[in-house]
């Protein structure tokens, strides 16, 4: 799931705290995240696609 930036509740946020109990380390991450996370691996986040269940579709390619 893809954490929103913007305040308040939402399942994703819960998801997190769930990983973060559950792994070592684990979390859910925002668009933002994603793309910091992609950089030093030498890759450019290009879109995030929402689909019909909770998770998302994330598009990156070669920076």
């Amino acid at each position: 799931m893809l954490v929103p930036d913007t305040p308040g509740p939402a399942p994703a946020k819960m998801l997190d705290i769930e990983m973060l109990v559950c792994t070592r380390g684990g979390k859910e991450r925002t668009a933002t995240e994603f793309a910091q996370l992609f950089e030093p691996a030498g890759l450019k986040l290009l879109d995030i696609k929402p689909s019909h269940s909770p998770v998302c579709l994330i598009d990156a390619c070669l920076a």
